[in-house]
């Protein structure tokens, strides 16, 4: 299925509910999450620590590991569903077409190289 969206739509989110097990029960981390990017626009993802910034971004990537899942909701890149692919196509997906700088960004970058260089 194919998302219809504006013409310089980088990313959509829509409807994201993230779900961890816990011995507790299930803890609702994100629910209803949607927000779009837009292509060549910056745009930061900002809250107080363990508001979601991450759990947001690895399930986008979805780099979510159990006992986290991804319970429902739509993620698009340009016209690619990513919930859609198989492990094996989001792995490849992930580095050459979206990637996460993780929060060590000194494990993350060479710094050899100037940031415009690795994000382009």
């Amino acid at each position: 299925m194919e998302q219809t969206v504006a013409a310089d739509t980088l990313l959509s989110v829509s409807g994201i509910n993230t779900r961890f097990v816990t011995r507790q029960g299930l803890v609702r981390v994100l629910d209803d999450l949607s927000f779009t990017l837009s292509e060549g626009k910056i745009t930061g993802l900002v809250g107080e620590s363990g508001s979601g910034k991450s759990v947001t971004a690895l399930s986008i990537l979805r780099l979510i590991r159990p006992p986290g899942f991804i319970s429902s909701g739509e993620i698009w890149f340009r016209d690619t569903d990513l919930l859609s692919l198989s492990d094996r196509e989001m792995s490849s997906f992930r580095g050459g077409k979206i990637g996460m700088i993780f929060q060590q960004p000194r494990a993350s970058l060479n710094p050899v190289f100037r940031i415009g260089d690795v994000l382009l």
